[in-house]
């Protein structure tokens, strides 16, 4: 029988990119994206977080990149009580099936998880909270129909390019920050 620890480091199966999004400014529309540069400590190349000329907080950012699952999307619809949703319309930038990305938030501070997309790796930081905005865009009580499915925020470990397509895979880091290898 497998202990807690153990679980949480077995996935079924590896995920999948399905969609990039970069939001260039508070409300302005979101640019789909086949590839993007994301950069470590940073974010998404194109993405107003990772802007340059935003001002540099002596504390480190936790949301670097934010994600959502597709799996997600009609269940957000089904609550708002509207016929289909765009991921867009959340603006989220990375759009990911397969894998439940909740369970990539590790549950041990001394076993570490990470997402490795392509040769990304990105941490999970926590959960995307929604925001007010989420009521012009689903209609009344959209706030809550995101609540426990708006996806999650990640820091970029080490950067690199994304692209539709990706395998996404949650792999162990140990204390020292050596990534394990699937399989090993």
């Amino acid at each position: 029988m497998m202990d807690l620890r153990a679980l949480t480091q077995q996935f079924p199966r590896q995920g999948r990119l399905e969609e990039i999004w970069l939001r260039p400014a508070r409300r302005v529309a979101v640019l789909s994206a086949d590839r993007a540069l994301a950069i470590a400590g940073r974010g998404l190349e194109g993405d107003r977080i990772t802007a340059t000329d935003r001002p540099v907080s002596p504390n480190p950012s936790k949301r670097h990149v934010t994600l959502i699952q597709a799996e997600h999307l009609p269940v957000i619809a089904a609550l708002a009580g509207i016929v289909q949703l765009q991921a867009a319309s959340l603006r989220r930038n990375l759009v990911v099936s397969g894998l439940n990305l909740m369970a990539a938030k590790s549950l041990f501070r001394d076993q570490p998880l990470v997402l490795r997309i392509g040769v990304v790796v990105l941490q999970i930081t926590g959960p995307c909270e929604p925001c007010s905005r989420m009521e012009e865009v689903l209609g009344a009580g959209g706030y809550n129909a995101l609540r426990g499915h708006g996806g999650m925020t990640a820091q970029v470990l080490f950067g690199g390019w994304l692209a539709v397509g990706d395998k996404i895979s949650v792999e162990l880091v140990f204390p020292k920050g050596k990534l394990e290898e699937k399989g090993s």
